[in-house]
């Protein structure tokens, strides 16, 4: 029995392999052996691309240089619309838009821009302000973490 499916895990796994499966984080990106990434100093969102480029062997450069392509993130912004009020007026739900503008230039190539949002909704409580202001702290990490994967996923898809 323990032979058989020790069999049956190693032609999973072959199957998997075979098709172009990669887990989540493991991108194929050999077409990209070194990039640039120039954005704001101390940006998050850039941080957290670096770490997901060196992750899948992308060597950062610390300078633009033509022969390699450059990532240019142009702005990333937290917008908020009021979605719902208390009785007494104040704000009881709002909708997070995390706005991301990016654009990827290739060598000898003119920039391609990008851009997404993603939204989150978010409820407000005044009488729990200092841990509605460390939930939505969390909040636009997770949507940081989102659109680090998402420009990922493009740059992946590139050739």
């Amino acid at each position: 029995m323990a032979r058989f499916s020790l069999v049956f895990a190693l032609l999973s796994s072959l199957l998997l392999g075979s098709c172009g499966f990669h887990l989540r984080g493991d991108l194929p990106l050999s077409h990209f052996p070194a990039m640039y990434i120039q954005s704001e100093r101390h940006s998050e969102l850039a941080a957290l691309l670096s770490s997901r480029l060196e992750y899948n062997k992308v060597e950062l450069l610390s300078s633009y240089q033509q022969s390699a392509p450059m990532l240019q993130l142009v702005s990333d912004t937290l917008e908020r619309r009021t979605l719902s009020l208390f009785p007494n007026g104040q704000v009881a739900e709002y909708e997070l838009i995390y706005k991301v503008r990016y654009a990827l230039t290739m060598p000898d190539g003119e920039p391609q821009p990008y851009e997404f949002e993603l939204f989150r909704d978010y409820q407000d409580d005044p009488n729990q302000a200092l841990a509605k202001a460390k939930e939505l702290e969390l909040m636009l990490g997770e949507l940081r973490q989102q659109a680090a994967n998402r420009i990922m996923r493009q740059l992946s898809r590139l050739h």
